[in-house]
């Protein structure tokens, strides 16, 4: 009778307990080290086991559970409580103190099973309890079976266990439109781009980025600029990042071996529109002062400083060096004798406005490796350039974005060649969520890159604008249509306005 009714003791506070012990969402989240050090306490304290309902010191007579709590400790004394001397019986119940009590109770049951007095009815209660939940048992062990073996599948089956595979594929059929105007053709196209991202953490808080890329998405001739996504690798994938980054207090460094940026990388762009994937289709998204004066991403090291970190206002500082071929020890092309832009920028985030300044050093060996995609610059020989920007957005109850940003560079060859300078500026606005979660109806316009300065080249200013909006089809699938204009292709006021009508369509896996 006694192995009877400890059997069924076992097995009816389990029943009744499972869905605190087994639930598939218990088994995805590790305690805390706070609750494992209570439990612990809890469970193996000699003292915290009562003899009396009077040793809990917030446990009152008038409470609603007392008469039960002294029933527990007088017939069985099953009642465990906190090395302070209390019950907690107002608290929340974890899954692991709940274990941790139970197995208290239990132990104390089978050390003392031969002085626990039971009448026929308690006997006769538990096994109609044991009776009544024996098929929910069985159910729920099969399930938790099930389970464990679905868990060992994906274990043995899984990539990696520190490698997270993701992928983006992009098609951008798109036409080109420069009505009475001899020096472009109408034009249509359907370019593509295809990304493999294999991120890798080692400590949970780093990333090894390697990317790997395709892309076959030619500018048309009468824009100057192109697009974001645009380049032509013939369809073959090719490694286009290798970048690692991990925090060291409050510093966030980033280490490039290839792909590394000014911006993004280890700089915030500020704008909303500057995702070459899902934000704008042209490359004048992309703020003009991580452009301007920049001769290419290579390698490097930056490093993003945090000064103020709290939920509300973000202001750090972050500073790198990036080298565009820093792979050949020739002259001029080495890690620190080659093509190379330093950046500084000051930081700002908050709830209501971001804003960044920004400062950078550069040099290359031929000033068209500056390629501002509007001037014939082959002729100007090694060149350092100064730039400075500022780039701000307004936030407004989520939905609303409005904001801009300004670039100035001073180029000075060192081939006798005068200075010259370049000025670019640009608005955007960003409406969220229009129709869908995730939609987004961008305008960008502004002047790129022009300069006064440039002997034989034109003095003209064109206006670039672009309206698009990403319709969000599913989770993975996003559709963005939209239309480019270039008042004036290449700062030139002869050539008629060219209009690029374009449909991006992404794919993420």
């Amino acid at each position: 009778m006694k192995v009877s009714f400890l059997r069924a003791l076992i097995a009816t506070p389990a029943l009744l307990g499972l869905g605190f012990v087994v639930a598939p969402t218990a088994l995805a989240n590790a305690p805390s080290d706070a609750v494992l050090s209570e439990v612990s306490a809890y469970e193996s304290d000699s003292e915290s086991q009562v003899t009396s309902v009077s040793q809990l010191s917030d446990v009152q007579p008038t409470d609603w559970a007392f008469q039960a709590l002294q029933n527990l400790i007088a017939r069985y004394g099953c009642i465990a409580g906190y090395p302070d001397g209390t019950y907690r019986g107002f608290t929340a119940l974890s899954r692991y103190e709940f274990a941790a009590g139970l197995n208290a109770c239990l132990n104390n049951i089978t050390a003392n099973l031969d002085q626990i007095q039971l009448n026929q009815q308690d006997i006769a209660t538990l096994n109609r309890l044991q009776q009544q939940f024996e098929d929910d048992l069985a159910d729920l062990r099969g399930r938790v079976d099930s389970l464990e073996a679905r868990t060992a599948e994906l274990e043995a089956n899984q990539f990696s266990t520190t490698t997270k595979l993701s992928g983006e594929v992009l098609f951008v059929p798109a036409f080109s439109i420069a009505e009475d105007d001899d020096a472009f053709d109408d034009e249509a196209i359907f370019g593509y781009r295809a990304r493999l991202n294999f991120d890798t953490s080692f400590t949970g808080e780093d990333r090894l980025r390697t990317r790997l890329e395709a892309e076959e998405l030619i500018d048309f001739s009468g824009d100057q600029l192109g697009f974001q996504a645009g380049g032509d690798s013939d369809g073959s994938f090719e490694l286009d990042d290798l970048i690692y980054s991990f925090p060291l207090g409050p510093v966030e460094f980033v280490v490039g071996a290839n792909g590394l940026d000014i911006d993004n990388d280890y700089s915030n762009s500020i704008s909303p529109l500057d995702s070459s994937g899902s934000g704008a289709i042209s490359e004048f998204a992309d703020p003009r002062q991580y452009e301007q004066a920049f001769p290419g991403s290579g390698a490097g090291l930056g490093a993003s400083i945090g000064l103020i970190d709290n939920d509300d206002i973000g202001l750090s500082l972050d500073v790198g060096y990036v080298a565009d071929d820093p792979s050949s020890p020739e002259a001029e092309e080495g890690l620190f004798n080659g093509d190379y832009a330093a950046s500084a920028q000051l930081t700002f985030t908050s709830g209501l406005v971001d804003a960044g300044v920004m400062y950078s050093n550069s040099y290359a060996g031929s000033a068209d490796e500056f390629d501002q995609g509007v001037y014939d610059l082959d002729d100007i020989g090694a060149t350092e350039a100064n730039t400075v920007g500022a780039q701000v957005n307004f936030k407004i109850a989520d939905i609303f974005e409005i904001g801009g940003g300004i670039a100035y560079s001073d180029f000075d060859p060192s081939g006798g060649e005068d200075n010259f300078e370049m000025w670019s500026y640009q608005g955007t606005i960003a409406v969220n969520d229009l129709i869908n979660d995730g939609d987004l109806l961008g305008i960008l316009v502004g002047v790129p890159s022009y300069t006064r300065d440039l002997e034989g080249q034109t003095d003209d200013t064109a206006l670039l604008a672009e309206v698009f909006y990403r319709y969000r089809l599913s989770n993975n699938i996003d559709i963005t249509p939209a239309v480019i204009v270039n008042t004036d292709p290449f700062n030139e006021n002869d050539n008629d306005a060219t209009v690029i009508g374009a449909i991006r369509t992404r794919f993420r896996f």
